[in-house]
């Protein structure tokens, strides 16, 4: 199947996206400073630079684009135009991912990733609902957890 779009516009749209400060990104930290918690952004000391870091709970929480990361959800298609250079791409930031949470984990961070398909699309999970399960996994969590898009039938 051929883009919908020249060459030059796809090129423009792609240069649009942002790697932080992301729709997701800004729906879960303005839900958190409302509840109450204070945290630092993308700090460049941690591996990753995590999107939102709080320090006073050892925490850190990534807010995953479903595309870029490779998530096996509604969000994610494999493109139809060159191929190699997406496998390889989206290969490769899995692989960082997973460098990323071994290193934060080494240094004693415990990680929570919420993926975009929680934020947005048809299996958009409430947000009173995420901002609870957030919560309760930065007061009382455990070393990981995902919050994931919820599955529709």
């Amino acid at each position: 199947m051929t883009d919908i779009v020249n060459t030059e516009k796809r090129s423009q749209m792609m240069a649009g996206i942002r790697g932080k400060n992301t729709r997701g990104e800004l729906i879960v930290r303005r839900g958190l400073h409302r509840m109450g918690f204070r945290f630092k952004l993308h700090d460049a000391k941690l591996p990753g630079k995590p999107d939102i870091v709080l320090p006073r709970y050892k925490a850190v929480i990534l807010v995953n684009g479903c595309f870029w990361h490779g998530h096996g959800c509604h969000l994610f298609k494999w493109p139809s135009s060159r191929i190699d250079f997406w496998k390889a791409k989206i290969t490769r930031n899995q692989q960082k991912d997973d460098e990323t949470l071994v290193e934060l984990k080494k240094l004693g961070w415990r990680v929570l990733i919420i993926w975009e398909c929680a934020t947005k699309g048809k299996t958009k999970v409430p947000l009173d609902i995420m901002l609870k399960l957030v919560a309760e996994w930065i007061v009382n969590g455990g070393q990981r957890f995902e919050v994931r898009g919820t599955d529709v039938n």
